[in-house]
Order: structure tokens, then sequence, then C-alpha cells
């Protein structure tokens, strides 16, 4: 298991890229920091550059201007490098699915591993799929 994989499992640092959502996703996000969640405990960190995140937090439906940030950031991040699709918007497009502006998901753009439904997800839930994500990484190494 390479050394990345290895400070993947003990202390990910997730960046966060907002495609054009209400913001409620973001927020809930945001929310995940707070001492009530308090992921830093789990050793999750928000990461401040995208050069130094191991995980990719999408949320919002993906305009057309924020898809090609989202395709510029997914080729800076270190490799490997997972994403976290969050939010309806962000799976499906959501309310914005019949959109002009709005032409695709996020997971037609960049690979996605882990989807988190709901809109907007709560932190709970935003926490057990990041969790799940760490599982996942676990059992195939």
């Amino acid at each position: 298991m390479g050394v990345k994989l290895k400070a993947l499992l003990k202390s990910p640092w997730v960046f966060h890229m907002a495609t054009g959502s209400c913001n409620n996703c973001d927020i809930e996000i945001l929310d995940c920091l707070t001492p009530r969640f308090d992921v830093e405990r789990l050793g999750i960190l928000l990461a401040g550059s995208i050069k130094h995140a191991d995980i990719l937090l999408v949320t919002g439906s993906g305009n057309r201007q924020s898809m090609e940030r989202v395709k510029r950031l997914y080729e800076q991040v270190p490799k490997p490098c997972l994403v976290v699709a969050i939010g309806e918007c962000a799976l499906s497009r959501g309310i914005f699915i019949d959109s002009y502006n709005c032409p695709l998901p996020i997971d037609k753009v960049i690979p996605v591993d882990v989807y988190i439904p709901g809109c907007p997800p709560r932190p709970e839930a935003i926490i057990a799929g990041i969790a799940k994500l760490i599982e996942k990484v676990k059992s195939k190494a």
C-alpha cells in the first residue's frame, strides 16, 4: 500500500468545490467542521489547496463554467484522488436537470467514488459517506 493511501486512511484531507449550487450543501459541509460534529477528531481536515487534498468534495449542479474548473482541479490533485458528490444536484442535477446551463452531471466529467444523496444531506450523512469511502479504500488495499 502506498504512503498516500496510508495517510488517507488515518487523516484524509478534503477540498471542497462548489459548482453553482444553492449553498445548502455547502452549509452542511461547514456544519461538519463545527464542534457539534467535529470531524477533526476523525482526522478529517479541510485543505486550503487542492494540491494538499486526498478527497475532493463536489457540491452543486455543475454549470458550463464550473465544469471546466472541476476538470482542471481534478487534474491538479495528487493521485490517487477520491471524489465525493454531495447533494441531489451533484448526483443528478436535481431541480436544474432541464436547465440549458447544466448540461452534464458531475460523474460524466470526473470519476466519482461515493454519492451522498439529499437536498441537502445532513452532516451525519456526509460523515457516514466519507467513512464509507475510507472503508472502501481499506478493502481494496
